[in-house]
């Protein structure tokens, strides 16, 4: 049994609404074009498809994608828009999809939902089992903000605006946390809810991928390209499949 969260069906109709900044062109456009040059003319396969934000937009360009994910619901709202993608409903840490693939791709965090790290290294060799020799993994995630604690502080705010704030509490002994968000809707109320996460360091990512028999190919701070440092709060990172 996994240890991720499941979205029910509540969440999966309004996730796109409450996600609609990860829809901004801004964010969504630099992605899909990093992905479909990795693609290339083969096949792609995203663990966590939830409901197609980057797998429709990929197949509009003209990729052939599949998709694995938990949640039935979330799958039923991908089923909405385009019902030509294939999706294996199940985790990402041992569900398979019949197929080699040039390209498996994990984006905006999903892998810490993954809550275990023995499921995160079972999900890197499931992604390296799923690849076609010479194909890639690559995942989206942020650096743990762990280092924005100052003395006392209990949680770190990570996004703040209008209508919704969130914020991260974190248990360091056990590379555990929660995602909490507060959403403002017109009528005046609020309403709240949490996810929970494990979160991973990218040299554990590495480690990860050596186990599965993948070596680091990039490492880059985000879709556009930008230089990873040590000030970075997020990584794109790329692991090849010996060919």
């Amino acid at each position: 049994m996994t240890s991720s969260d499941l979205w029910d069906a509540e969440t999966a109709e309004r996730y796109d609404e409450t996600s609609a900044f990860m829809f901004a062109p801004e964010v969504l456009d630099p992605a899909v074009d990093s992905l479909a040059d990795l693609a290339g003319n083969g096949p792609a396969l995203e663990f966590a498809i939830g409901t197609g934000r980057v797998a429709i937009p990929l197949v509009e360009r003209g990729v052939s994608v599949s998709g694995i994910e938990l949640s039935q619901p979330m799958v039923d709202q991908l089923h909405k828009k385009r019902a030509d993608i294939p999706v294996v409903v199940g985790d990402m840490a041992t569900s398979t999809m019949p197929g080699q693939f040039s390209l498996v791709y994990l984006v905006w965090n999903s892998i810490g939902n993954l809550r275990t790290q023995a499921e995160q290294v079972a999900c890197f060799r499931n992604a390296a089992r799923h690849l076609a020799p010479g194909g890639r993994f690559v995942i989206e995630l942020w650096v743990p903000g762990i280092r924005r604690f100052p003395p006392g502080q209990a949680a770190v705010p990570y996004h703040v605006g209008r209508h919704h704030v969130g914020f991260d509490t974190y248990d360091m002994a056990t590379q555990q946390g929660t995602s909490h968000h507060y959403r403002r809707h017109p009528d005046g109320t609020v309403t709240y809810w949490d996810s929970n996460f494990r979160y991973i360091w990218p040299a554990e990512c590495d480690l990860m991928a050596q186990l599965a028999g993948m070596h680091l190919e990039q490492r880059v701070a985000d879709w556009n390209g930008g230089p990873f440092t040590s000030d970075s709060e997020s990584h794109v990172s790329t692991w090849r499949k010996p060919a």
